[in-house]
């Protein structure tokens, strides 16, 4: 510990050298009575007399450079709207990276943004994205994370032409949140990237000297009178789920799943918003892709993608969770069939947030338990200087005798315009109705980030009891302190091939806790940005573990690499070779491999076929028995009719459970809630009924298979 902090204090040192915070431009868009049309066109009367910018610099890959393509920006509002239009210029248009995709499937196009903090208080941001085909995505960025299962409700048209392509964007008041006053600041932050060439640029040009901190470099928005937004929402919807499961060799049909569901949202604020549902509908309409499962210590991370929880969701978020075995307090996924939920989340004044969630889950069968678990959550953030803030967060689940606690403080903290230190400290306590006695834990955590153009450091302490439990959150491993450094200096070469290079060296150091014994891990790497979309990253490990007071060695060497090949292909692969510990009761030595392979084919703008495999194999090393290989292989086709409209297919084989699945899907969104899905699944397993019992086959049985419907529409005031 001693030797870490050692490290540390002249890198912290070092940060609070630099002088003061730059001042942010202020842009005051125009107010018109008649709004533009939408329809990818700069012809309106309303663009001839908006502010406009222009002058876009890169932050990636690199800093401060001209980007090679000219891009205008314009901005403008009415009483109820917000109003945006790109010019994008480009002297080879046909080499625009376009396709028509579902919503937030953008990342392999060419792609315009708006970042929106609505609150200019650089705690968090809306980003609203839109590809030269109009393919809309959207985000909510905040303590360092960014979250694509936002769907906000706005409107753009896009159109490309002979000189590259233009964008228009409505954003309705009603959808996003805001402090209503005669004046009404907010911030902005307009972005552009060219896919071919791997290329991010903005206005207002990010300085160099702080890095990829977007919240504090902003242009401030300045509007005068804006309409107080009513805001009232009721979604209703409908779910049918008919299947067949297979019983003892005989495929039974089940009962028709009929659910109604009904969730409302009403503004008591622009900036304070109550959820409210009954019977909620949190069916997904795609599979989770298949994960390797065998040998984990730890459960595997899903991302929550269910739409009760988005509104304010930002809000759960703590710090020091980037490296840590605590990544959430609130991980809304355990969650899993709630009765009912309800939810107040939003601003009480210009440095306060809330966010306080209650649901009354329904009881697992399968865990034996009769009780229903029942939710309750509080959170609260006061911003700070900068995107820096101090936070509280309670979260309690109760299951009849069994109750669970986590209750402490975090934030984060701008030392410098470079620099940034964050923060936790939850303690727990934990009733199982057996013991007369909590058990009581803790999980501290302290990360430290440097980042600038010329270099990154990373540093972080962690300290985790054994007794710590949060039934609510996600948290990978107790019974540990851990210190990490790492250092990334970043080098820009003249080559004509490589753009950066990104070698890296670190070293982390963690004692267990249970056992007493340490284990450490030297990583050394080189990451390389070559020129147009291409990079690769080689990584080696020196490193040890220690599991059930048994130290283990977990060498292993990385490689990955990206490219997109040409306009119509990209390719993705990573590569993992070492040593690695079997996760039983009776642990031992072993080594593995872990491949994966990605391919991405589109042929024209409708059409995508996505292929991936995935494989993982473990070894026993004293004598060379191989335990387990693991592939998995999944095909997913889509045909995108319109922006609305798709059909979808779905094929993966697991060979490690010898069955395919099949997910078949026809999808269409009108607006984000008014929806109508309509599909078709099926398991089939590579065994046979025999003699009262299955067995190993070669052929393929079905053992479940079913027919999806479902159905919502959004009534907004």
């Amino acid at each position: 510990m001693m030797r870490f902090r050692l490290l540390c204090a002249p890198l912290l040192a070092c940060t609070l050298l630099h002088a003061g915070y730059a001042a942010r431009p202020i842009l005051r868009p125009f107010k018109t009575n008649t709004p533009p049309v939408l329809d990818g066109r700069l012809d309106d009367p309303v663009w001839a007399q908006a502010r406009s910018v222009t002058d876009f610099e890169t932050f990636i890959p690199e800093f401060g450079k001209k980007q090679a393509e000219k891009t205008i920006a314009y901005m403008a509002y009415d009483e109820q709207n917000l109003y945006f239009t790109f010019r994008c210029f480009d002297d080879q248009p046909d080499k625009i990276k376009a396709t028509l995709s579902r919503r937030d499937d953008i990342a392999a196009s060419d792609f315009v943004c708006i970042n929106l903090d609505t609150f200019n208080d650089q705690q968090s941001l809306y980003a609203f994205y839109v590809t030269p085909l109009g393919v809309q995505g959207d985000s909510r960025f905040a303590s360092n994370k960014e979250d694509f299962s936002v769907d906000l409700v706005w409107d753009s048209a896009a159109r490309i032409d002979a000189e590259g392509y233009t964008v228009e964007i409505r954003i309705p008041l009603k959808s996003i949140r805001y402090l209503h006053r005669p004046t009404v600041q907010m911030a902005v932050f307009f972005e552009r990237t060219i896919n071919r060439r791997l290329e991010h640029g903005s206005f207002p040009a990010l300085d160099p000297a702080r890095g990829y901190a977007f919240l504090p470099q902003m242009a401030v928005l300045e509007y005068e009178g804006l309409a107080r937004p009513t805001i009232l929402e009721l979604l209703p919807a409908f779910t049918l789920s008919q299947k067949s499961l297979r019983e003892n060799g005989i495929m039974v049909r089940q009962p028709d799943d009929r659910q109604w569901s009904l969730t409302g949202k009403y503004g008591i604020t622009p900036s304070l918003i109550l959820d409210a549902t009954v019977n909620p509908d949190f069916s997904q309409v795609e599979a989770d892709a298949g994960q390797v499962d065998a040998n984990l210590r730890s459960g595997l991370f899903f991302a929550e993608k269910r739409p009760f929880f988005l509104e304010g969701s930002e809000a759960f978020n703590i710090a020091a969770s980037q490296s840590g075995p605590l990544l959430a307090v609130l991980h809304s996924r355990t969650i899993v069939d709630p009765k009912w939920g309800a939810k107040l989340s939003g601003k009480l004044g210009q440095n306060d947030t809330i966010a306080v969630l209650s649901a009354l889950d329904t009881a697992d069968p399968a865990s034996g338990a009769t009780a229903d678990p029942r939710f309750s959550i509080l959170r609260y953030r006061r911003s700070t200087q900068e995107d820096g803030y101090l936070g509280a967060f309670y979260a309690g689940r109760d299951q009849g005798p069994r109750t669970n606690r986590v209750l402490g403080p975090d934030g984060q903290i701008r030392l410098s315009p470079g620099s940034q230190l964050g923060f936790h400290a939850f303690a727990s306590s934990t009733q199982d109705g057996v013991s007369p006695e909590a058990q009581r834990g803790r999980a501290l955590g302290l990360e430290y980030l440097y980042d600038t153009s010329r270099l990154t450091v990373n540093a972080d302490i962690h300290d985790v009891t054994t007794d710590f439990i949060a039934d609510a959150g996600y948290l990978t491993r107790t019974g540990l302190t851990s210190e990490n450094l790492r250092l990334t200096p970043k080098f820009y070469p003249t080559s004509g091939w490589v753009r950066r290079l990104d070698p890296f060296v670190g070293y982390t150091t963690l004692r267990d806790h249970p056992s007493g014994l340490r284990e450490g891990d030297a990583v050394f790497g080189l990451t390389t940005v070559f020129h147009g979309n291409g990079s690769a990253t080689l990584q080696w490990d020196d490193a040890t573990e220690v599991f059930l007071g048994q130290r283990f060695r977990t060498d292993g060497l990385r490689l990955s690499a990206k490219s997109q090949v040409h306009k119509t292909l990209s390719l993705q692969a990573t590569y993992w070779h070492g040593k690695g510990i079997r996760y039983t009761t009776d642990p031992f030595q072993g080594r593995g491999t872990q491949t994966s392979l990605a391919t991405t084919y589109q042929p024209g703008e409708s059409l995508n076929l996505t292929l991936n495999w995935t494989y993982a194999d473990f070894y026993r090393e004293a004598t060379g028995e191989r335990i387990y290989a693991y592939p998995i292989s999944r095909a997913r086709l889509t045909y995108q009719f319109t922006q609305s409209f798709f059909l979808r297919a779905i094929v993966e084989y697991n060979g490690f459970r010898r069955q395919m699945l099949t997910d078949l899907l026809a999808s269409y969104t009108y607006i984000p809630g008014t929806v109508i899905y309509l599909g078709y699944g099926s398991l089939a397993k590579k065994q046979e009924w025999e003699n009262g019992m299955y067995r190993p086959a070669d052929h393929y049985l079905d053992m479940q298979r079913g027919l999806f419907f479902k159905a919502s529409y959004l009534w907004r005031l």
